[in-house]
């Protein structure tokens, strides 16, 4: 569960979003309310901003000092007292104060859509599978034979090749637990051959694990620290993933309900409503 027990988190005085996340469209907004005011960014000094073009969607406000400050103060006694209320409150100021709304987390986090994209076709069958050429990645005379466990290290590097950032350090590990996770439910699936239903899954169990890195690598070393015991602290992140995984699959149940269905062609977009309408819901509790 963690790729941040070394991680000091996001710094103050950097773009909320880091130059290396894909600079990806926005999705509209697909739940009920707006972002929230992003001029309250933090209660020591408001968020200057660093435009890039006269799009509004490029428009990047610079983390303000003690940007997390509130999310700690509720993530703290979460951690004294496992009060649940607290933890959600913390996470709305997570969303609300650390990243100035709902839009710039959602943009923070467009490299997991963008992988999401990269898994999704990686599991994908037949021609429609951009690495299963002779020779690439996944070619299948090079993955007969493969065990379970092997296979998903091949669509590991094939869709999220190591390159030195964390973010792509927490992306593999979260597509290797989300394989995993499909596996233990359906013994007998083939990573070759998924089912639609399963290839699904496959997508919101890494979106869900993406998300709740990206939290993990900003607040799980505060987190740990302020546990009275590693037990402790195991159990909260634990709580904290489980919510977040919640929140993630219902967020995709929901634009399901409404026909937003994953296909090649809208696995992008898609899972940018999902992450933006979790983000809302995190910052819904921001009080």
């Amino acid at each position: 569960m963690g790729t941040s027990q070394s991680s000091n988190g996001s710094p103050a005085g950097v773009p909320m979003v880091p130059p290396w996340v894909p600079d990806l469209s926005l999705p509209e907004h697909t739940a009920e309310g707006a972002d929230s005011d992003n001029s309250d960014q933090s209660e020591e000094q408001p968020a200057q901003e660093q435009t890039t073009g006269d799009d509004p969607n490029q428009t990047i406000p610079i983390a303000p000092s003690v940007r997390f400050g509130g999310a700690k103060r509720s993530l703290g006694d979460y951690v004294r007292i496992g009060d649940k209320a607290s933890m959600r409150k913390g996470l709305g100021q997570y969303v609300k104060k650390g990243y100035g709304g709902s839009s710039i987390a959602t943009r923070r986090m467009a490299g997991t859509a963008q992988a999401a994209q990269g898994l999704y076709s990686a599991l994908a069958s037949g021609p429609e599978n951009p690495f299963a050429f002779d020779g690439g990645a996944l070619d299948p005379a090079s993955m007969a034979g493969k065990t379970a466990y092997e296979m998903m290290d091949a669509v590991v590097e094939a869709v999220r090749p190591v390159d030195g950032t964390q973010d792509t350090e927490a992306s593999r590990a979260s597509i290797k637990d989300a394989l995993s996770n499909v596996l233990n439910l359906y013994p007998d699936a083939d990573l070759t051959n998924l089912s639609e239903k399963q290839r699904d899954l496959a997508i919101e169990l890494f979106v869900a694990g993406d998300v709740f890195r990206r939290i993990d690598l900003d607040l799980g070393k505060y987190i740990r620290e302020k546990a009275p015991s590693a037990t402790t602290a195991m159990g909260r992140l634990k709580e904290v993933r489980e919510y977040v995984r919640e929140t993630v699959v219902s967020a995709f149940n929901r634009l399901r309900s409404v026909g937003q269905n994953l296909t090649g062609n809208t696995v992008t977009q898609i899972v940018q409503n999902a992450i933006r309408e979790t983000c809302e819901v995190f910052e819904g509790y921001a009080k």
